[in-house]
């Protein structure tokens, strides 16, 4: 493992999660100095995943992978499940992202989940978000069809055929696969009803034309569902190299998060919201302490810091800030009992 690169685990190259990793890697590596053999300080290495617990499980396993995008739902069910030890100690987030959407994409001859009965649908890759939340949606709307667990470039093949009705892809939008080569005669997105079954677990979306000019037709929109994605990461010791690098690379990306709000990078980063709380898991310590410090959390503490020092006059100034930092660190600890 190299103490310079950050392994980063992503869902498949068609995927938003992939392009998002791919603006993270190529926009933290402008703007660092390197050394006399062109080496930088932090390099992010994309790692291609399914987009499901697998990524999750090369975070907790896997040499070099530091960090993972998953959804949340699948997430919590792990740690639920309990059948990863310490999970919630050996997982912690950096901060959640943006909201994936489930895109159904079906046949010219079905016109709804009703149509899909009996029918082959494919949904990714098993293991995949899609064959796992897939499989939970339609069985909670109580359609019965055949089960594929395909690629999205075999599956399309396979509905140009006739050999498959339906496929799902579980990605943010606009998925630029999807608008640049879905233009076969009659495919379109179907509708994902938000329904009661449904609210407990995801979130209500929609498609519009701007989203996808090659599927949705002018003033129409298409209803459909959504879960929550974040970034997390091992929870490397303190004192670690692995710690240290994370530390750097919080730092780096959060105070350069405005660089991937314009229009050369992903629309779906304008949905992050850096603050955001993630409820049931602890946010790495750095990104915590960095948002402190830009909401006026560390300046209160350093007041009170100072008051604490006047009525000490043995601590010299050169240690005030290393104090000031143990002090930090203290609070942490008695924040996570």
């Amino acid at each position: 493992m190299s103490p310079y690169t950050a392994g980063l685990v992503t869902g498949p190259p068609q995927s938003t999660e992939f392009a998002i990793t791919q603006d993270i890697a190529t926009t933290l590596a402008t703007g660092q100095e390197t050394g006399p053999r062109g080496e930088v300080a932090l390099r992010v290495l994309p790692m291609v995943g399914n987009g499901g617990i697998r990524n999750i499980l090369d975070v907790l396993t896997l040499a070099g992978a530091d960090m993972a995008i998953a959804p949340v739902v699948l997430v919590d069910r792990l740690r639920d499940a309990r059948t990863i030890p310490d999970i919630q100690n050996k997982l912690i987030y950096i901060t959640p992202l943006f909201v994936e959407e489930f895109h159904l994409l079906a046949r010219s001859e079905i016109k709804s989940l009703a149509d899909l009965e009996g029918k082959t649908v494919n949904l990714g890759e098993e293991g995949s978000a899609a064959a796992l939340l897939g499989r939970e949606v339609l069985n909670r709307l109580e359609v019965k069809f055949s089960e594929l667990n395909l690629g999205l470039d075999a599956a399309l093949d396979g509905m140009r055929k006739g050999q498959i009705f339906a496929s799902l892809l579980v990605s943010g939008k606009p998925v630029s696969a999807l608008a640049r080569t879905v233009q076969m005669d009659g495919i379109h997105l179907l509708p994902i009803p938000y329904s009661r079954a449904l609210q407990q677990d995801y979130l209500p979306s929609t498609f519009r034309r701007e989203d996808y000019p090659n599927i949705v037709g002018t003033g129409e929109s298409v209803d459909t569902i959504a879960i929550k994605c974040a970034l997390f990461a091992y929870n490397w010791p303190t004192r670690s190299e692995r710690f240290q690098l994370l530390e750097h690379f919080v730092e780096t990306l959060f105070s350069r998060f405005p660089e991937f709000l314009g229009d050369a990078h992903h629309p779906k980063w304008r949905e992050v919201n850096l603050p955001e709380v993630l409820p049931g898991w602890r946010r790495f310590r750095p990104a915590e302490r960095w948002l402190q410090r830009q909401s006026g959390g560390e300046a209160a503490l350093r007041k009170a810091f100072g008051r604490f020092l006047e009525q000490k006059p043995a601590s010299n100034p050169p240690d005030r800030e290393e104090l000031f930092q143990d002090f930090m660190r203290w609070q942490e600890r008695k924040q996570g009992r």
